[in-house]
């Protein structure tokens, strides 16, 4: 670990910290430590981070906004990357989006909308970054990422870079080629359309008082932690197997929306993946589905 560190202070000039813990980095609030946390200004600093990491055969993973994440209660093993403020920034060029890997998946959709622009309502209901939307092709509302992304520039795991078109991604439900190929989304480009100011803002309106409605916000939760099958939804089929309310420990399966599972008390991630195992083996008895998760486990059980 030393010659690690010392390598990195020699060749990078971002935050380095041992031990950080993670859980006020995830929306559930959940998590041990990292070994090694690591914040690059931007590209040219990641990609000096993972060569060296890289070069000392220490694994890394990627933390966006620590929603859809559940991390370890034992924490991660390696490094943990968070993009620092070089990459939470956006800016438009007529009727293109540039946004940063780390920049607000939400903020972007109203900031697109006051400037005119439709095709980024969907994302005003998703609470990650841009990176993360681009890795997850995030969705909503009819509509997803690989509907508007024009290019995503990536940082692979050896330390290359490159700018990649829309059909180079890869994109599938919930899929890209990030997910065949280690890499991290520095910055992403968006093509979208000329639309009503109004129009735009009544949509965005609605769609936010519904998310208040029907989904906890208030409470420390993840998103939708199972996928959707085929012609169904997993929340219906949760909730039809009489799981909302369900517990383990400090997790609990929301009332508002089965879907969601929140850290009501105190959850440990262990807590939250009984509850899922839970879940999913009463829905599958139930109704013959194994519900696929969506959130992510980072870190070692």
């Amino acid at each position: 670990m030393e010659q690690l560190i010392a390598d990195l202070e020699r060749s990078y000039s971002g935050v380095v910290k041992q031990g950080e813990p993670l859980a006020p980095y995830t929306t559930w609030k959940i998590g041990g430590p990292a070994d090694l946390f690591l914040v690059p200004a931007d590209a040219e600093q990641l990609a000096s981070a993972i060569a060296v990491l890289g070069r000392h055969g220490v694994p890394w993973t990627v933390l966006g906004r620590g929603s859809n994440t559940l991390v370890a209660d034992r924490g991660v093993r390696g490094a943990v990357i968070k993009l620092g403020g070089g990459f939470d920034a956006a800016r438009f060029e007529g009727n293109l989006v540039f946004a940063g890997g780390s920049y607000s998946f939400i903020k972007l959709s109203v900031m697109a909308g006051k400037e005119g622009l439709t095709g980024l309502e969907f994302a005003s209901g998703i609470p990650g970054n841009v990176g993360g939307a681009v890795y997850m092709n995030a969705g909503a509302h009819h509509s997803d990422v690989s509907r508007i992304l024009k290019s995503a520039d990536i940082v692979w795991e050896d330390g290359s870079r490159g700018t990649y078109g829309n059909e180079e991604m890869r994109f599938g439900y919930r899929h890209s080629i990030l997910h065949e190929k280690r890499g991290i989304v520095t910055e992403a480009v968006f093509a979208l359309e000329p639309g009503d100011r109004k129009e735009i803002a009544a949509m965005l309106a609605s769609y936010k008082d519904r998310r208040l409605r029907t989904q906890p916000l208030q409470l420390a939760c993840a998103g939708s932690v199972f996928r959707n099958p085929e012609g169904d939804h997993a929340a219906r089929l949760i909730e039809a197997a009489g799981l909302k309310g369900a517990r383990e420990g400090g997790a609990v399966v929301s009332e508002l929306h089965a879907n969601f599972i929140v850290n009501e008390d105190h959850a440990t991630a262990e807590d939250v993946l009984a509850l899922m195992e839970r879940v999913r083996r009463t829905v599958n008895e139930r109704f013959g589905i194994l519900l696929a998760p969506e959130v992510l486990l980072m870190g070692e059980r």
